[in-house]
């Protein structure tokens, strides 16, 4: 994935130049590689609890929580993240599909809660839509995918007229987005089969 392809990068030319627990840094930075995403965790909290509020750890930390599905503890660290570099594309991101991945659970979220997560999960793919602009396709197929799933939850109880157009209006947007994606990559299959699908539960809402 590109985001965070490019934050490996930077945490690598970042490794050279830190004063901060080189043996934790590098062995996360070893089982990251090897795709052994819990061992990364516990040398990033330790490296956390030595640099609070180091940047670049955080990254790794945040992305390396989303890997093992700890994603409440992934909304948490990419939220620090934000708070720290309100402009880090990444942060949104994997924050974004953390929020959607426990609104599409009910196991993870109680029932009440899962219509606040979508909204969040919207907002952050939105706000890093504004950061990299509307040609970033996979902002823009995440965002389509969030307005789709939070229409799909909410045409579940809804009866009325309006709670019916409140669908509908989520749908077009989801629509909206994956067309966005077709101008740039137009024999994406995959987005055209979720455009025909959207129209279809537009169809059976009216």
């Amino acid at each position: 994935m590109k985001y965070f392809k490019q934050a490996l990068l930077g945490l690598i030319i970042f490794s050279s130049t830190s004063s901060f627990a080189q043996s934790n840094y590098e062995k996360s930075m070893q089982a990251m590689m090897k795709g052994d995403f819990k061992t990364a965790v516990t040398q990033l909290e330790k490296a956390d609890t030595k640099t609070p509020d180091n940047a670049k750890i955080l990254q790794m930390l945040g992305y390396s929580y989303f890997q093992n599905g700890e994603y409440e503890k992934c909304i948490a660290t990419y939220s620090r993240l934000i708070g720290i570099k309100p402009t880090e594309v990444s942060a949104y991101y994997y924050r974004g599909k953390a929020r959607l991945n426990i609104a599409n659970d009910p196991k993870e979220s109680l029932n009440t809660m899962r219509e606040n997560f979508y909204i969040a999960a919207i907002r952050d793919f939105t706000k890093a839509i504004e950061i990299t602009g509307d040609e970033d396709t996979q902002m823009l197929q995440n965002r389509g995918l969030a307005y789709k799933d939070y229409a799909i939850f909410k045409s579940y109880k809804s009866k009325k007229k309006d709670e019916k157009a409140a669908c509908v209006a989520l749908f077009n947007n989801s629509i909206a987005d994956f067309q966005k994606v077709l101008t740039v990559q137009p024999i994406r299959k995959d987005i055209i089969d979720w455009i025909t699908y959207d129209k279809a539960q537009i169809t059976s809402l009216k």
